[in-house]
This record gives structure tokens, C-alpha cells and sequence, in this order.
């Protein structure tokens, strides 16, 4: 269920492990001069830290997501409206969806040639997970008096858009997950959407089915000036694997920091911060290495906090 779309950018507060605010003016500090050296240690830290935390138990015999639990159209929406809708969990229902809980299905694990059998959700269930309630239309103030341009046409104010995903039909089949196990083909739900070429998924594994992440317990690490946290996974092809870092929108010289062994691989990132003030905006900058082999049933950490990184959420319910 991994996506490939790169996101370039977003919008939120700063991180934790993002670099220093600066100017944007183009005036930079240099980063730490230990910087590689620093995070080799932490990563070997985390890679010791996350062995310790998932020796045995759910991580390598149950089922442990690292991907969303509901997953866009694999080629998108025919319009910005149908997307808005789809990231707010604004559905209709013109459909009967069966209450019944199916018979347990089989989770299937290439890696190791493993199944594993768990209970699912009824298609009213997973229904229930990626609708987020009515659209809230609230109809726009009244534009304020603009002054009449050149051409002699008047600004107004666009109206909210009220769009809504109608779902048509259901059927229950399966999807690749990422898992802690590696890709795993997983029994989900596909809800047919009018309009749209490709369902919206969501896995039918119940809830109790499902294994939250483990939370290895670490040393308190320090600022870095210059090193920067990872934030998701985007695609893991072959060799190669990209993943999202978080940076200010001032810094330059970015670049990919990873450790692999045989378990994991911990991911980070370096960039040459700006000095002064900057906007304290953080985007997401796509990254890419290469592995020495393909990631397989391998976990990636944030090489700083310890934690797994999930693929990229997309939808409602996550």
C-alpha cells in the first residue's frame, strides 16, 4: 500500500531535530563539524536500542503496519474538489454495506513464506473508519466592495467547496502493506467511488488484530546544528529507498544521512542552516540512497528518535 507521490512541501510548525530558523536571505552557518561522525553513533544507538525493544513477540510473528490503514486511488481524483474531499473523509453512502463480519482471512507474508490467519471488520465497519461525518458547507460572508479593475470586472469570493465521495459498491479482496515483516498481502476492503477509476481502500484486519509500533527506549540525544529528522517513508524500489525529511524552508545543501544493517536501516538527513530569523516553516524534502541490497522485511528508523517510520499518511481513518 506504499505510495510513490513525493511531497515537496508542508506547512506546520518546526520539529524536533529540524534546523535553526534563519533569514532566507541566503546568509548560511556552517553545520556542525562532527555532524557524520555524530550520527553514525546515535545510529547505532537506535539500531542496538530498537534490537533490544523487538527481539521476540508481535514485531516478527504478528501483524505490525507501517503503511496507512486506508489508501487513496492508486491514480488519483479527477478533480481538486473529489482530493479535498477524500483527505476530510467526507463519503456518501449509495449503497447497502453487509453489517456481518466476513469469515477470518489470511495474511500472507513473501519474505518468509508465512500466513498469518486474523479476524476482520464487516465492509460497515471499514465504512465507518474513512467517513469523518457530513460535509460542513458553510456558505462564504458576503465579498467585501472591491474596487472595479481596469477591465471592468468586480473580485468576489469563491464559494467553500461541498464535495462529497459517493461510494457505489463494495467488495473485499486484498492490498500490499508494509509491514514489520515486510510487504505483506493484507485482506481489505475496496469501496468503489463514483466519478473515480480506482477504489479507496481500507484494511479489514480488526483492530485488536493489529500491533501498535514499539517505542525503543533511548539516551537523550542533543541539538545538532545542521542535522535534521526524517519524517516518512515515500518508496522503497529495488536498491533504492526515499523518504521525506523535515527542513526549513531556508536551509540549503540538503542531503541524506543512513546506517543500515541487517535489521534496520536509519535514516536522517544534513543541511547547512541560515543564520538570523527565518519563517519558521518546515517542508517536506524528498530524499533518496542506496542500499546495499533491496530493504526486504528491513524496518526504517528515524535515526535520531528511535521510532519506525510509517509510509506517508493519505486519507481519513488513519
Amino acid at each position: 500500500m506504499r505510495r510513490s507521490v513525493i511531497v515537496l512541501a508542508a506547512v506546520a510548525l518546526l520539529a524536533a531535530g529540524c534546523a535553526q530558523p534563519g533569514t532566507g536571505t541566503g546568509s548560511t552557518t556552517e553545520p556542525d563539524p562532527d555532524l557524520n561522525e555524530k550520527f553514525d553513533q546515535r545510529a547505532r544507538q537506535v539500531a542496538q536500542a530498537w534490537a533490544a525493544s523487538t527481539a521476540s513477540g508481535a514485531w516478527r510473528t504478528g501483524f505490525v503496519p507501517l503503511g496507512p490503514l486506508t489508501e487513496a486511488p492508486a491514480g488519483g481524483f479527477p478533480s481538486g474538489e473529489l482530493k479535498e474531499a477524500y483527505v476530510r473523509g467526507i463519503f456518501v453512502l449509495r449503497t447497502d454495506l453487509p453489517a456481518t463480519r466476513p469469515a477470518d482471512g489470511t495474511i500472507r507474508f513473501p519474505a518468509d513464506r508465512a500466513t498469518l490467519t486474523v479476524p476482520l471488520v464487516s465492509a460497515r465497519e471499514a465504512y465507518a473508519a474513512i467517513d469523518q461525518g457530513d460535509p460542513q458547507c458553510v456558505p462564504p460572508p458576503p465579498p467585501a466592495p472591491a474596487p472595479t479593475a481596469s477591465n471592468g470586472s468586480v473580485s468576489t469570493t469563491a464559494p467553500q467547496s461541498c464535495a462529497a465521495l459517493t461510494v457505489t459498491a463494495v467488495r473485499l479482496s486484498t492490498v500490499m502493506v508494509r509491514t514489520s515483516r515486510g510487504e505483506a498481502s493484507v485482506p481489505a476492503w475496496l469501496f468503489t467511488v463514483a466519478g473515480v477509476r480506482e477504489p479507496v481502500v481500507r484494511v479489514a484486519v480488526v483492530a485488536s488484530a493489529i500491533t501498535p509500533l514499539p517505542s525503543p527506549s533511548l539516551p537523550d540525544f542533543g541539538h545538532v546544528r545542521g542535522l535534521v529528522t526524517a519524517q516518512h517513508v515515500i518508496e522503497a524500489k529495488g536498491n533504492e529507498l526515499t523518504f521525506a525529511l523535515g527542513v526549513g524552508t531556508c536551509d540549503t545543501d540538503i542531503r541524506p544521512l543512513f546506517l543500515e544493517t541487517d535489521a534496520a536501516v536509519m535514516v536522517a538527513g544534513a543541511v547547512r542552516p541560515p543564520t538570523g530569523v527565518c519563517n519558521m516553516m518546515l517542508k517536506f524534502e524528498p530524499v533518496t540512497v542506496t542500499l546495499a541490497e533491496p530493504l526486504g522485511a528491513r524496518v526504517v528508523l528515524d535515526g535520531l528518535n528511535g521510532g519506525p517510520l510509517t509510509d506517508m499518511p493519505t486519507g481519513p481513518g488513519r
